[in-house]
């Protein structure tokens, strides 16, 4: 079976290049959103933080995790892996079948207590 797996997984580069590729594109969209909604998004493609003050203090970690080829989200005392679905093309929440964007629109969207689309 590792065998098996280990061709399923992508390679460290490959896994880095679509990771980058996220972070950016979901940087930008933090941004925006965060100016918007009052929130601040700090950090790179290594790790990003998304800061929240109102209606109550809290941060939110979006990394990759390399080893296991996965993007783990913290937040909301919660951890969410996702791997990514080469037929998405998108990193995926296997649990929900939630994307990147669709995981952190519903934790930010519980965060502030309204609908927020990333």
């Amino acid at each position: 079976m590792p065998f098996v797996y280990a061709q399923l997984m992508l390679d460290e580069k490959d896994f880095q290049r679509k990771a980058d590729a996220a972070f950016d594109d979901l940087r930008k969209r933090l941004l925006a959103l965060g100016d918007e909604h009052g929130f601040d998004v700090e950090g790179e493609s290594g790790k990003l933080e998304v800061i929240f003050e109102e209606p109550q203090e809290a941060k939110f970690v979006i990394s990759p995790n390399t080893p296991v080829r996965e993007i783990w989200i913290s937040a909301l005392s919660t951890s969410f892996k996702l791997a990514w679905n080469a037929r998405r093309n998108a990193f995926v929440l296997e649990k929900t079948g939630e994307d990147l964007y669709g995981v952190m629109s519903r934790v930010i969207s519980q965060q502030l207590g309204e609908e927020v689309k990333v």
